[in-house]
């Protein structure tokens, strides 16, 4: 076994638990208070297994924990409830010390049983996770999936502080998977006892408990006062008011009545809001690992002629569609998002010129253009992108006729090889699952993607870049960190030579929240816990 503790590149990004594993907060943080928050809609679950949508993803990490984390407000794993770990020469082994004195919510000792409960849990096919997938590289997963066994034959229980598992494969990103909410350890007494019914009623480690829920109209988070992590949370109380639209939710903000709107600024009134330096200076804005873009169907003629695909890059003005969402963005010049390790710095992309695009696509064959398909979500502001985008194609002569559909159709679409030329992602567009350039390839630009039902739409497959992505998420081993980052910069630079998308904007993330609210900007548009770090924030007035 090798100790990854005493590996420089780990120290630096993780290991010792004085160093990553703490964060250093704001010094006139006060504890005790409570806030409120509002949404539109009600939740749908607060199991880890299950939830998936950016509504319940930071309650369920304020609930629950896992074996990693990250440093709030940013993209740096760190150790969560393992103390520490280590992984085998080959590594394919990751051997979990977990932390003494761990108590769920309802005051039993966590162990190392409840860590194997869980990650069976989750991947058994009665779960129906829809993050089960991600589990994949652990040993035994094909057998657990399909119900031939019961478990995970890769994760093994040592003693009640140590949980061993065992990949097929050597994968980088297994630490980031151990992050997800996925992965969050749950007491399985607890969910038995819930009949089904875990997502309404979920115990976890994390720093906030539920304490009462009431549906359509709350629900209250409590401080958990034997939290593992000393000092955390802050608050005594965080109350969800569900049912609220957001203009009213801005207006009672306004007034003082609530302390963040979830779902953010509403659109109508972002321009009102930036205008008003009172307002403005209560918002915080933030990247986002998402990236907004146009496919085209590199099996469908003339997409398959990358002069082609590269003068429609050329051709798109995307500082004017920013604009038709009220510049709520930054223009995108490759797949990966700015925020994201891995992203190119000083590649600038495809420069806006329609000469160079009208030439480009004489050379293909096409000087008087031609006629294709655009296929859009037919809600607020993507018809309109599309149309900006027509616009933009109407000058390089290609006339692109406007699919408006459910987004249910154009998923369809996009997963038959041959209906969609062109779509664009608006609405649909990807949003990490964890930060690192390897999620935003095999899913949408991977071999595995292109096949029917898939999400690559784009049907572009290059073997040889497959190649590359999995030769670089096998370099496991942390003081390779850098030298992968590498080779995946080189695949999206390589995915851009042969242009399949048009990457067209990075979508930013605007908080409001009121004068009270105390605490790191970062914390307020956190990549990972989207959109709030509660377990972080407090307030100044009580």
């Amino acid at each position: 076994m090798k100790r990854l503790l005493t590996s420089t590149a780990l120290i630096a990004a993780l290991a010792m638990p004085a160093i990553a594993q703490d964060y250093t907060p704001d010094p006139n943080a006060q504890p005790g208070g409570a806030i409120t928050i509002t949404y539109k809609d009600d939740v749908a679950t607060l199991d880890p297994a299950i939830g998936y949508d950016w509504q319940n993803w930071s309650m369920i990490k304020s609930i629950f924990d896992g074996l990693m984390d990250y440093i709030p407000g940013t993209t740096e794993l760190r150790p969560g409830l393992a103390e520490s770990y280590e992984i085998s020469e080959d590594g394919l082994t990751y051997t979990f010390k977990l932390r003494d004195g761990v108590t769920f919510h309802n005051g039993r000792e966590m162990t190392a049983e409840d860590v194997k409960y869980s990650l069976d849990r989750v991947t058994d096919p009665e779960t129906q996770s829809p993050g089960a997938g991600f589990f994949g590289a652990i040993e035994g997963y094909d057998a657990a999936a399909s119900g031939e066994a019961e478990g995970l034959s890769g994760v093994k229980v040592i003693d009640d502080q140590t949980i061993e598992i065992t990949l097929t494969r050597p994968d980088a990103t297994f630490l980031h998977v151990m992050a997800l909410n996925f992965a969050s350890v749950v007491p399985q007494e607890a969910v038995e006892a819930a009949g089904g019914d875990f997502g309404k009623e979920p115990v976890g480690t994390g720093a906030f408990k539920l304490g009462e829920w009431t549906i359509g109209q709350r629900l209250v988070f409590e401080k958990f006062e034997d939290h593992w992590r000393e000092g955390v949370p802050y608050l005594d109380q965080i109350t969800f008011e569900v049912g609220q639209e957001p203009i009213v939710a801005l207006l009672r903000l306004q007034n003082g009545e609530v302390d963040v709107p979830g779902d953010g600024i509403p659109p109508a009134k972002f321009v009102e809001v930036m205008n008003d330096p009172a307002q403005a200076e209560r918002v915080v804005e933030g990247g986002q690992l998402h990236t907004g873009y146009i496919t085209m169907n590199t099996q469908m003629p003339p997409f398959d002629d990358v002069k082609v695909r590269q003068a429609v890059n050329m051709a798109i003005n995307k500082d004017r569609i920013i604009q038709i969402i009220n510049g709520r963005a930054v223009p995108a010049n490759q797949p990966l998002p700015p925020s994201m390790p891995g992203y190119t710095e000083n590649y600038e992309g495809y420069q806006y010129d329609i000469e160079a695009a009208k030439a480009l696509l004489a050379e293909a064959g096409h000087p008087d253009g031609f006629e294709t398909e655009l296929f859009v979500m037919n809600t607020d502001p993507n018809p309109r992108i599309a149309q900006a985008i027509q616009q933009d194609l109407k000058q390089i002569g290609i006339d692109a006729s406007i699919q408006s559909l459910a987004q249910a159709n154009v998923i369809a679409a996009g997963g038959e090889k041959e209906q969609a030329p062109m779509i664009w992602s608006g609405g649909m567009a990807w949003i990490a699952d964890f930060p690192d350039p390897s999620n935003f390839y095999g899913p949408i630009l991977g071999c595995a993607g292109a096949v029917p039902g898939g999400w690559n739409w784009s049907w572009y497959c290059n073997e040889e870049l497959d190649a590359m992505a999995a030769e670089a998420d096998s370099m496991a081993d942390p003081e390779q960190a850098e030298e992968r980052l590498g080779k995946w910069s080189d695949v999206y630079m390589k995915v851009m030579e042969d242009a399949p998308w048009v990457p067209v904007f990075n979508e930013q993330r605007y908080t409001m929240k009121s004068e009270r609210m105390g605490g790191d900007d970062a914390l307020y548009v956190d990549p990972v816990s989207i959109p709030v770090n509660y377990d972080y924030v407090y307030v100044t007035e009580q």
